[in-house]
């Protein structure tokens, strides 16, 4: 599986999202907020699935995390760092 369905496959999984297929999910649209409309709490939840999944840890600047969860394109980016 490609990595950008691998990670929009995460996100609807570690939040069940049941309504939401990977299609629905634009690369570079916003999660948060306008676009997929996620909150806070599903950033705190997919950072520990992107945490489990990838090994990847999150920065203690909360403006730089933002900037990474931004977008899938933008994830896509962080995890190949």
């Amino acid at each position: 599986m490609e990595l950008r369905e691998e990670l929009k496959q995460l996100i609807i999984e570690s939040l069940a999202l049941e309504e939401i297929t990977p299609s629905d999910i634009k690369d570079d649209e916003p999660l948060f907020n306008e676009g997929l409309g996620l909150d806070s709490i599903d950033a705190l939840e997919l950072g520990m699935a992107l945490k489990r999944k990838y090994d990847i840890t999150l920065e203690s600047n909360k403006e730089e995390n933002q900037k990474y969860f931004y977008s899938v394109r933008l994830q896509i980016l962080w995890s190949q760092k």
